[in-house]
């Protein structure tokens, strides 16, 4: 990210998964596969990342996503927040979602905020298959 001829821009990306129970493993799936989708779908080095914050549903408590993210390559460095989720009554159950600020180039138009599994109802305008289903 060292391209100083480059005009840069703060973004935000939104993005939300459900995981399919309460178990490291499941949440632990359902944060990678949407991480993943976040990195390719907007061709994102996570050297770009400012911060990440993490909600989930009460309903979710084996494990912290920012956990998980930590664990991936290159995210070592980025600060990471996790928080539960205001509870409403008949909201999905189970849903990770994630607020993430970025540094892309200014010319970098398209976000792709990637909604996935169960949480595509949330944003159907925003909902696409995963990148491996394209």
């Amino acid at each position: 990210m060292e391209d100083f001829g480059v005009e840069w821009r703060v973004r935000a990306i939104r993005g939300a998964t459900t995981a399919a129970e309460n178990s490291a493993c499941a949440i632990a799936e359902a944060v990678t596969e949407l991480l993943d989708e976040l990195e390719q779908r907007n061709q994102l080095d996570p050297e770009q990342i400012i911060s990440a914050t993490f909600s989930v549903t009460r309903d979710l408590d084996a494990i912290f996503p920012a956990a998980i993210a930590r664990q991936r390559p290159r995210w070592e460095n980025v600060p990471l927040l996790d928080v539960q989720h205001m509870h409403v009554q008949g909201d999905l159950e189970r849903c990770i979602r994630f607020l993430i600020q970025v540094n892309l180039p200014a010319n970098h138009i398209q976000i792709h905020h990637p909604y996935l599994r169960h949480a595509k109802n949330l944003r159907p305008d925003w909902s696409f298959s995963p990148a491996g289903e394209r």
